[in-house]
């Protein structure tokens, strides 16, 4: 069975009409971090079941309801998602984690090292510096992992 999941972070509170888009007819939405405001979670919540986890500038009583990193199973792969990889808190190799989601460099990148997939989609809100605006979607098919990262026009 095949699973195809949205990857987001760093909207700090923007959600634009071209990332909605890009979202449709994914599974689940996971979104490491630096929502910004409940609105974001809520709208992307419409689209498809989410799971977010708190950013550094996540603030407020909504926010503190976010964990730090979370740890979900998707068929048989398992997702480890947090928001700056540098606070990573174990070693995912050792912890038999296949993907590692993360965001706060508003850099996309994909790279695979030990066996694990380290995908950051970018950021999705509000432009930095000269960095894409970009999303990331995962297909797991069983034990199988593709990702691409989804530059989006604005």
């Amino acid at each position: 069975m095949s699973h195809r999941l949205a990857i987001i972070s760093d909207t700090h509170g923007l959600l634009r009409p071209e990332v909605l888009a890009a979202l449709q007819c994914c599974e689940r939405i996971f979104h490491a971090g630096d929502v910004g405001k409940p609105e974001v979670l809520q709208q992307l919540n419409i689209l498809a079941p989410v799971t977010a986890v708190r950013g550094n500038n996540d603030k407020g009583a909504w926010a503190e309801e976010l964990p730090i990193c979370a740890s979900v199973m998707v068929g048989q792969v398992s997702i480890y998602l947090i928001h700056d990889l540098a606070e990573l808190p174990i070693d995912p190799v050792v912890a038999g984690i296949r993907v590692v989601i993360s965001g706060h460099s508003h850099k996309p990148s994909l790279q695979e090292r030990d066996g694990v997939l380290y995908l950051n989609p970018g950021s999705a809100g509000p432009r930095r510096f000269k960095l894409p605006l970009a999303v990331a979607e995962l297909i797991i098919n069983d034990k199988t992992v593709e990702a691409r990262i989804i530059e989006l026009e604005v």
